[in-house]
């Protein structure tokens, strides 16, 4: 709840510090007297627009700060966990906006976002008045209220329980048929051959070691080949050779030496030109093998076999596909677990689409019995249960509408009510959802504008039932309603030396008394209205 509201320089307020307790308190004061600006300081803490025009005339700059005590449990606590932002004690907001128009958020002296501030600021107060637009009338937020309303925590737990079960299920179901498939496909685009690594290998080992012979090799074939190269010389030296053998018998041994070293040589050409072949150097070739080396062995690492087994594993991966196509085991067997896991969260669906029609129902009927005493007996309202894309939260969509008179259609209900309906619509709603753990605090602008007598009596009794479970704020000139305030603070506007300034003063029993038959006479309080002031307070 809302413990303290520290105001700085807004508006008319100079310098202002409440303390608020538990139960309903009541804020009265005359038309213009400043009212209005205590929400707007409180709005602006919570994380409302800062606009410069909130800033004190001559001051550099405004500050709000307000302090909660809030459970341990409290939602503002885990979202404020979720953004680390760890808090032992209060809440405490703090929103400072300069003339200029600059603005700074707090929480707990450490700085936030304007946006985390108005999240955690709508956990902690719900600010109901004329132009509301927050709280109940967000349709995105009435299907968990009727669920608490409903007590439906077990079948919603159930429903989404089952709802991950089958999207774990599904998401597996296709994680393993898109595994398999590229698997395949990447096998098939490889076409790895049993040996081909060891022969790529020795490939690459031949053609690195041609690379590093190649000035010898050609050296070699220069001295054996060409026009002056050995083999020519060896030629050259046995035709003219021959031409004088006859002339002695050593000569004749001599040319046979030179035709068996001309055929030894011709050997030795032959052996260097295909050692040549063998030791291929050429840089495009080296590249190649070395790519399609390395291809074959990443495969083999990918899924952790030797590369001689990735042909196998391919035939293997096969013939798990098409055993899967027949539907003897794997992902046939998935498929059909995730048929059953869709299955039950159907079936949890379910369950949690009749609870809410049936909690609607019972909502429908708490609100209509608080509708005829707020003056509101020609309305009707009812619960919306319709069918929605299924999700962790069901497959319904939950929105309340309302018709203000007989023969007219429903709609919903911020685009039907006029300022006071709606606030008493709210009312209405709040009391028959009093159970199901709304905002620490409830805040009403003027819920009983319009209305006096029997009808304002009443939103004082709901008011203070309303209280009875959580903090309650109330801006009002009704002195029914101020009457049923467990603290009453009066709101009255000044002028001191040429400066306006409003004051803020909680009200004793006496002053309580005094105040109220203000409201009930006007300007000049009579001993009749003392008196009728003090039965209401009776």
């Amino acid at each position: 709840m809302l413990t303290l509201i520290d105001i700085r320089n807004i508006v008319l307020i100079e310098a202002l510090t409440l303390d608020f307790a538990s139960g309903l308190s009541v804020l009265t004061g005359e038309t213009g007297a400043g009212k209005s600006i205590l929400l707007d300081a409180l709005g602006l803490a919570l994380g409302g627009r800062g606009d410069p025009a909130l800033v004190r005339s001559g001051a550099d700059s405004a500050r709000v700060t307000a302090e909660f005590d809030v459970p341990a449990s409290h939602p503002a606590r885990l979202l404020l966990a979720g953004n680390d932002i760890d808090i032992d004690g209060s809440i405490i907001v703090r929103r400072q906006i300069k003339a200029d128009g600059g603005s700074r958020a707090h929480i707990n002296d450490q700085p936030v976002s304007a946006t985390l501030l108005r999240e955690v600021g709508a956990l902690l107060v719900e600010i109901h008045g004329q132009s509301d637009d927050r709280g109940l009338l967000a349709a995105r937020g009435h299907r968990a209220l009727l669920d608490n309303f409903g007590g439906l925590a077990g079948p919603l737990a159930a429903a989404r329980a089952a709802e991950a079960e089958a999207a774990e299920r599904l998401e597996a179901d296709a994680r393993d048929r898109e595994w398999l498939d590229h698997a395949i496909a990447e096998l098939a685009t490889l076409g790895a051959e049993p040996g081909e690594e060891d022969m790529l290998a020795q490939a690459r080992a031949a053609m690195q070691k041609g690379a590093r012979l190649t000035d010898d090799l050609a050296a070699i074939d220069a001295l054996l080949g060409g026009h002056d190269g050995g083999s020519a010389r060896l030629a050259q030296a046995a035709r003219r050779l021959d031409r004088i053998a006859v002339e002695h018998p050593l000569l004749g041994e001599a040319l046979e030496s030179l035709d068996r070293a001309l055929v030894e040589a011709g050997e030795a050409e032959a052996r260097l030109a295909a050692a040549v072949q063998a030791l291929d150097a050429d840089p495009a070739r080296l590249e190649a093998t070395e790519t399609r080396l390395f291809e074959l062995r990443a495969m083999a690492r990918k899924h952790r076999v030797e590369a001689d087994a990735l042909p196998a594993l391919a035939q293997t991966l096969q013939a798990r596909a098409a055993a899967l196509v027949a539907g003897t085991d794997g992902l046939r067997t998935l498929a059909r677990m995730t048929a059953a896991a869709t299955a039950d969260y159907a079936a949890a669906a379910a369950t949690l689409g009749d609870a809410r029609r049936a909690a609607a129902a019972r909502l429908d009927a708490a609100v209509a019995a608080e509708l005829a005493p707020l003056k509101l007996d020609a309305a009707r309202f009812r619960t919306v249960v319709a069918a929605a894309e299924p999700g962790p939260d069901g497959s319904e969509r939950v929105e309340f509408e309302i018709a203000t008179n007989p023969g007219a259609p429903f709609a919903p209900l911020v685009k039907i009510a006029s300022g006071g309906e709606l606030s008493r619509f709210v009312l209405a709603l709040k009391v028959a959802l009093a159970e199901t753990g709304s905002a620490g605090t409830l805040i009403f602008d003027e819920i009983d504008r319009g209305v006096g007598g029997a009808v304002a009596s009443a939103i004082g009794d709901r008011l203070a039932r309303l209280a009875t479970g959580t903090q309650v704020l109330v801006v009002t000139h009704s002195p029914q309603v101020a009457a049923r305030g467990a603290h009453q603070w009066r709101i009255a506007k000044a002028v001191a030396e040429g400066v306006t300034r409003t004051a803020v003063v909680l009200l004793d029993a006496g002053e309580r008394r005094e105040e109220i038959a203000r409201m009930l006479s006007g300007a000049a309080v009579t001993d009749e209205a003392r008196a009728q002031a003090a039965r209401l307070l009776a």
